[in-house]
C-alpha cells in the first residue's frame, strides 16, 4: 500500500502537517495539483506560495486549508469527498469509481484496486481529494 500512487508532491520545503483552523486537529499536506483537480473553476483559485493540507473530519466543512489558515470548504469543490460523506453511494476509490457500498459488499473490489495499485494503474495523487491512496479508506472487513 505504501507504493500506491507515488505522484509528485510539491518540491517546496514546508511542514508536512498542520492544524485545521476550524477543528484544531492536525492533518497532512496535499499536492497543489490535487486541489486544482477538485475545486470548481480552478482558474479562479489564487494559489499562494505556501503548503496546503487536507482535513478528513466528516464533521468539518473544511476540505483544504493553507498554512495561513485560508480555507476551501466543501461547496467550493466539484467533487463530493467520500470520507466526509458517510453514505453508501459516496466514493472510496476515485480512480475506479468504487462506492462505499461496493467496497463493503464485494470483496473483489478491494482486491481489484490492490492489483491495479501494484501495476501503478491508479491516479490517487490527483483523483482522490486527499491526494493519497484510497486503500486505507476501504471499509474494514
Amino acid at each position: 500500500m505504501s507504493k500506491c500512487c507515488s505522484g509528485a508532491r510539491t518540491d517546496r520545503d514546508f511542514a508536512k502537517r498542520h492544524l485545521c483552523p476550524m477543528n484544531g486537529k492536525t492533518y497532512a499536506s496535499v499536492p497543489f495539483s490535487t486541489i486544482k483537480y477538485h475545486i470548481k473553476a480552478p482558474w479562479h483559485w489564487k494559489e499562494k506560495t505556501q503548503p496546503y493540507y487536507f482535513c478528513d473530519d466528516p464533521e468539518c466543512d473544511v476540505v483544504y486549508f493553507g498554512l495561513d489558515n485560508s480555507v476551501i470548504k466543501k461547496p467550493a469543490l466539484r467533487t463530493l469527498v467520500g470520507i466526509k460523506e458517510k453514505t453508501d453511494h459516496s466514493l472510496v476509490c476515485y480512480c475506479f469509481g468504487i462506492t462505499r457500498k461496493e467496497a463493503r459488499d464485494d470483496s473483489e473490489a478491494k482486491a481489484f484496486v490492490m492489483n491495479e495499485t501494484e501495476k501503478k494503474a491508479c491516479a490517487c495523487a490527483t483523483r482522490n481529494p486527499s491526494g493519497r491512496c484510497c486503500l486505507k479508506d476501504f471499509p474494514r472487513s
